[in-house]
């Protein structure tokens, strides 16, 4: 398979060498991202790679998520090796080199001599034939190098060794501690376990007998951690009736649904798509009406079809910072828009796009958000409030800054529901007591990654109490 110059059209020439297609996917994926084109996990899954034998889509998917997470100590290890230190690269050959680096130090069973010839052979075919000599010239010195060896010891020395960005670990480190930091960033750099949920624990049985192996979860007894096993390829996933959804994203919509006191009553999913959170609600809350909002056509279409057989769950198309209603629902689910950075051992990107200035935008629509959610509360009605963020600009400042303006919203420590959760057999075996220690001093809860087996989250309560809300 070739790679087109910018802007040209792939044709094979006689004279090109041809470079695996699982590695010509990548080299596109990762050009599109550097040019801001969409984003790593809507290029993966769309048709070019698709496309691809499933053993060409695993490597293509290999390739493009380690460069990703680890970029920053891929270009540092580099930059070593280059004629001019510090000198600009075009960017075909920047890709080039990083896919070639990751393979020879990371990727043991890619022989470098693979690794090396096909980076060459991307930068000729991207009309950088210049740059080919110096990218096998690049490579080969970083092949016959000895690995180094990258101590831990500073905060600037931890995220060169986690390829994090410095910012963002002196933040953590300052906010959370060092240990905490390290575990943190050593778990991003990690493929992160692929957690189920399971519509109905019979399907279990059927599950092992199509090969696959799962694990009782770490949190909820309705989770499951897959061992081994694809289980794209399982029935019951193409039916949903198992769904890929973190453990952490899981126990959100479990505690939103552990506070519905009507068994008849309504429920808002502010900020609903993708909609693994409404279907929770759905499943806890069987006599209940749900209405699930999403702001985006496109993700409002996606999640309709998705939500299609559950006729309790009304789509609408809706700005959760402009609700309509006015005490209208019993409990709100607002899993905000955040900045993502609890997440980065499943999307490693977010690390190279979020900057500390989004942190206040962000935080300004979601005190927004907040306040409409608690003006369509009924009296004595509850919002849970999530983000995947690890950032108190995000969390709880954006809390407390709403309950600042709204004086009929107190918040309401979550020790208590998550024993309620316990009793009900809804969270696992001693997930309460782990729970526990995560409680912030206001009673939110934070799940930090490293810490517990799931993606960064932040989850407050909030009851309104009174009929005005300022």
């Amino acid at each position: 398979m070739t790679i087109p110059k910018r802007g040209a059209t792939a044709r094979p020439q006689a004279h090109e060498s041809e470079i695996s297609p699982a590695r010509a996917s990548a080299f596109r994926v990762l050009l599109r991202l550097e040019e801001g084109k969409s984003h790593s996990d809507d290029l993966l899954r769309g048709k070019a790679v698709k496309a691809l034998s499933s053993a060409d889509v695993h490597l293509a998917t290999a390739l493009v998520l380690g460069v990703l997470r680890w970029q920053i100590q891929l270009d540092a290890q580099l930059q070593v090796f280059l004629a001019r230190p510090g000198a600009r690269l075009d960017t075909e050959v920047r890709i080039a080199l990083r896919l070639g680096a990751l393979q020879i130090l990371h990727m043991d069973r890619i022989p470098a001599r693979a690794a090396i010839d096909e980076s060459v052979e991307m930068t000729k075919q991207a009309g950088h034939h210049f740059a080919a000599k110096m990218v096998n010239a690049v490579l080969r010195k970083l092949a016959a190098a000895a690995r180094e060896v990258f101590s831990e010891e500073t905060v600037p020395a931890l995220a060169l060794a986690q390829a994090h960005p410095l910012w963002m670990v002196e933040r953590w480190v300052a906010l959370y501690g060092l240990d905490a930091a390290q575990a943190m960033c050593r778990y991003n750099q990690s493929q992160p376990h692929l957690c189920l949920r399971l519509a109905d624990p019979k399907v279990e049985l059927e599950l092992a007998q199509e090969g696959i192996t799962l694990e009782r979860g770490h949190l909820l007894n309705a989770g499951r951690t897959v061992v081994s096993g694809d289980i794209a390829a399982t029935a019951a996933f193409r039916e949903g009736r198992v769904r890929i959804q973190d453990e952490g994203s899981q126990l959100v919509a479990e505690i939103a649904s552990s506070l519905l006191a009507n068994r008849n009553g309504s429920m808002l999913d502010a900020c609903a798509a993708p909609g693994g959170k409404t279907l929770i609600l759905a499943e806890r809350n069987p006599q209940a009406s749900i209405v699930a909002c999403e702001i985006s056509p496109q993700r409002l279409e996606a999640m309709r079809k998705r939500l299609a057989q559950n006729e309790r769950i009304e789509c609408r198309l809706a700005d959760a910072t402009h609700l309509p209603e006015d005490a209208a629902f019993d409990v709100v689910l607002v899993d905000a828009p955040c900045s993502g950075t609890g997440t980065l051992g499943r999307n490693p990107e977010i690390r190279h796009r979020v900057r500390l200035e989004d942190l206040p935008r962000q935080a300004e629509r979601q005190r927004a958000i907040l306040k409409a959610a608690l003006r369509a509360l009924r009296p004595g009605g509850f919002v849970v409030y999530s983000t995947c963020s690890l950032e108190p600009e995000e969390n709880e400042l954006v809390v407390s800054a709403t309950l600042s303006e709204v004086s009929s919203g107190q918040i309401v420590p979550i020790h208590s529901i998550l024993d309620a959760m316990a009793l009900k057999a809804i969270l696992a075996p001693n997930a309460a007591e782990q729970l526990q220690t995560a409680l912030t001093p206001d009673g939110a809860l934070r799940l930090i990654p490293g810490t517990f087996h799931c993606d960064g989250f932040f989850i407050a309560v909030l009851q309104r109490a009174e009929l005005e809300v300022g």
